[in-house]
């Protein structure tokens, strides 16, 4: 299999970061409701923590069953680096490593010979097109 193109993987990212942002508002709404009379200096660690927690268990759901939404969209699948399904392990530390080195990841992305991410490199995982080749040019 081949690795997606970066415009691909780009896309895909900003798709995710729409649907990323209703879960996270669905989710928060309740929680918001419940501790908006914290003071801020406390409320608002307490909600980022949670939207991580939240975002981390989206991500983790469907990165071990090996696409989320956008990816399907995009005709991209994670797997382990052996082609197997990602494991629960495996999905966590690819999250809490994009969390951590993103901004690298993306320029490692770039300039590696096989355009993978740190963080996939990292966690033991790699990221496939399932596009045919013809769709992909």
């Amino acid at each position: 299999m081949t690795t997606p193109s970066l415009p691909r993987r780009i896309a895909c990212f900003l798709y995710e970061a729409m649907l990323l942002t209703a879960v996270l508002f669905v989710a928060g709404a309740p929680v918001v409701a419940l501790t908006l009379s914290l003071p801020p200096t406390l409320f608002r660690p307490l909600l980022w923590a949670y939207w991580l927690l939240v975002a981390g268990g989206y991500f983790t759901w469907f990165w071990r069953r090996g696409q989320t939404l956008a990816m399907k969209t995009w005709h991209i699948r994670l797997e382990s680096a052996n082609g197997a399904r990602p494991s629960i392990s495996q999905a966590v530390m690819r999250y809490l490593l994009g969390c951590l080195l993103f901004p690298i990841s993306w320029g490692w992305a770039i300039f590696s010979a096989d355009r993978q991410y740190l963080h996939d490199r990292l966690a033991g995982t790699r990221l496939v097109s399932t596009a045919s080749r013809r769709s992909e040019n």
